[in-house]
């Protein structure tokens, strides 16, 4: 595949890095990252997945635009309260750059359809806000054979790992919170709060971690770094990370 000179324009800076070159571009260019959740990690996210390049996007969110969304999620505007999130991210998406492949789904991931949403991806994305929605998209990455990015935050503590669930001796999701969290509900930005500059930041290290999947094979920065979890406190600030075992009596697994 050769990049059209204005494609080469736009993405110079990445080409110049001898980590990421024109392999690596091309390969961000012929991705599919499917996002799941277009809020607090996924506005931030969707922002630099579009400007890296990837030329396929699947957007899915039930939710809609409040007000209260808009102190940390920037893909939104206020002429935007009401309107679907999938709906208002694929419009931001078709003004960023048209160039860009996406296709909204605005509704909630569940067991009975992840199959089919996630299907095709190289790569799934996932910002949601709770546990049984994570663990569907998990399970479902697992029968799939897809790369699994998760993000998560809780109010000066942001988590974001690469799981390859579907090869050997690879830890899931599933495998680091196990069965007990397989329930609709969880704590809320709601009801604890949280500061938007650190979403971003966290949303934006997801991001990082999707593309360094995507780059995996063609570029000397894509190291997925399977199963590490890093841990991001906001409040101190630091960085630290842990490996995640795969556990051999993990559902997904036996299924």
């Amino acid at each position: 595949m050769i990049l059209p000179p204005d494609r080469l324009a736009r993405f110079a800076r990445h080409i110049v890095l001898p980590e990421v070159g024109g392999a690596g571009q091309v390969a961000l260019t012929r991705a599919h990252v499917v996002l799941i959740g277009c809020g607090g990690i996924g506005s931030p996210a969707l922002q630099y997945l579009a400007a890296a390049g990837i030329g396929r996007l699947t957007l899915i969110d039930d939710d809609a635009v409040e007000a209260s969304n808009l102190q940390r999620q920037t893909i939104f505007t206020q002429s935007d309260i009401g309107t679907p999130k999938a709906t208002a991210s694929a419009s931001w998406v078709a003004r960023f750059d048209p160039a860009i492949t996406v296709t909204a789904h605005q509704s909630r991931l569940t067991p009975a359809n992840a199959a089919t949403l996630i299907a095709g991806a190289t790569v799934v994305l996932d910002g949601c806000d709770n546990f049984a929605t994570r663990l569907a998209v998990s399970d479902a990455c697992v029968a799939a054979g897809i790369p699994l990015t998760s993000a998560a935050i809780g109010r000066f503590q942001g988590q974001v790992a690469n799981f390859a669930g579907h090869l050997p001796d690879h830890a899931c999701y599933r495998c680091f919170v196990g069965d007990a969290f397989d329930a609709a509900d969880c704590d809320t930005c709601a009801a604890d709060g949280v500061l938007g500059a650190f979403v971003g930041m966290v949303g934006s290290f997801a991001a990082m971690a999707a593309i360094r999947v995507v780059l995996a094979g063609h570029a000397a920065l894509g190291d997925p770094q399977w199963g590490r979890l890093h841990l991001i406190d906001g409040f101190a600030p630091g960085l630290r990370t842990l490996a995640i075992p795969a556990d051999p009596a993990c559902a997904a697994h036996r299924a």
